[in-house]
Formats: C-alpha cells, sequence, structure tokens
C-alpha cells in the first residue's frame, strides 16, 4: 500500500513539474522545493523520495537496468572528496541569482534534469544523488538534524547487505551494523523493502 501511495504521488509530481515547465510557470516548483526544504528539518529528504522529477525518471530506469543485466560504471573516486559537490551547488546557486536578478528565464530545472538522468544510463545512482545533485545537496543540510528518518534497528540488522545495495545514494554504511547517514538518505523506503528482518523503519 505504501509502495502505491509512493509511486502515485511521484506520477502526479512529474506531471506537474511537467505541466508547469510547458506553462512556462516553473518558478512554483522552487517554492515546492524551498518548502521541502523547510519540512526535511522534520521528515528528512522526503522530496528527493517522493516528489523529485529526476529520482522519479530514475526509478524505473535503473529497474530496466537491472532486468536487461546492464551493469552500471562505479562512482569515480575523485568525485567523492567533495569538492565537485560543492562546485555543483556553488554554479547552481550562482546561476539562481542570476535568474533573479536578471529575470531571465533560464532552463536551469531541466537541465539538472538531463543532466541527472544522463549520468545515471551510464553510471550508478550514487554519483547524482550522493554527489552532484545541488538539491540533495541543500536537503542534506537540515536532513542531518532531521526528526524523523530512515532507522535501521541493530538487535535486527543481520549485515546481509541487502539495503546497502538497494540504495541508491549509497547512504547506508557498514560500520558494527549497518546504518543510514540521515543526510543522505532520500527517504524512497527501497532498503525497508528489501530488509527480510524487518530491521528497516521511517520513525
Amino acid at each position: 500500500m505504501k509502495k502505491v501511495l509512493q509511486r502515485t504521488i511521484q506520477v502526479l509530481s512529474l506531471a506537474l513539474f511537467v505541466f508547469l515547465l510547458i506553462s512556462g510557470k516553473i518558478q512554483v516548483w522552487m517554492v515546492i522545493f524551498v518548502a521541502s526544504a523547510l519540512l526535511a528539518i522534520l521528515f528528512s529528504r522526503f522530496y528527493c523520495g517522493w516528489l523529485c522529477p529526476i529520482n522519479t525518471i530514475l526509478r524505473p530506469m535503473s529497474h530496466l537496468k537491472k532486468k536487461l543485466k546492464i551493469k552500471s560504471l562505479k562512482t569515480p573516486a575523485f568525485f567523492k572528496n567533495g569538492v565537485f559537490r560543492i562546485i555543483m551547488l556553488l554554479a547552481f546557486l550562482a546561476v539562481m541569482v542570476v535568474v533573479f536578478r536578471t529575470g531571465k528565464k533560464l532552463p536551469v530545472l531541466p537541465a539538472l534534469v538531463l543532466v541527472g538522468v544522463l549520468l545515471s544510463l551510464f553510471f550508478e545512482e550514487e554519483l547524482w544523488h550522493h554527489w552532484l545533485c545541488p538539491y540533495g545537496t541543500i536537503l542534506s543540510l537540515p536532513g542531518r538534524v532531521a526528526r524523523k528518518a530512515m532507522v535501521i534497528d541493530p538487535s535486527l540488522c543481520s549485515n546481509c547487505t541487502r539495503c546497502a545495495k538497494a540504495c541508491p545514494s549509497g547512504a547506508i554504511v557498514k560500520e558494527e551494523k549497518h546504518r543510514i547517514i540521515k543526510g543522505e538518505c532520500l527517504v524512497c523506503h527501497e532498503c525497508e523493502r528489501v530488509c527480510t528482518k524487518g530491521a528497516i523503519s521511517y520513525k
């Protein structure tokens, strides 16, 4: 039931995004994002897992790649030092400043959708979700202190690694037991769905 609800909201959100894009009112989507960023303090990065048009497109694309047994390239190590993440965020903010100061309607959001999809055709989703997406970087900040988040009960976790393999953002790390990094979690519930021990929940 939760999965059906989530997929329905994702499809409706994508439809709204496309409608706003076609009607020339894409700025309205920024209002939705800002509201989601504020609410992330309470509910984590639910925008990523439930509303983001990029993630909505990437989910079925990822499942199709798995069915066709198309292997994704691993995230290059040089992306993981965080420099590119900061560069992407600063570039995004700079462009948004230009948009607001000049009134020019630059295709920022459609461009990000295109970049995210193209990269994920060849690389694992983690490259985009964790290291390059400027929206994800912004949301990771309030996500770190969120009141509600996906958590793993260490008393139930068997360290089978199913959740880590299913996580599209590389937010699950193995210590003594597996743990979810709150700020990087998309709240997509993929980990919860593959856990056979019932150890993962949103609370």
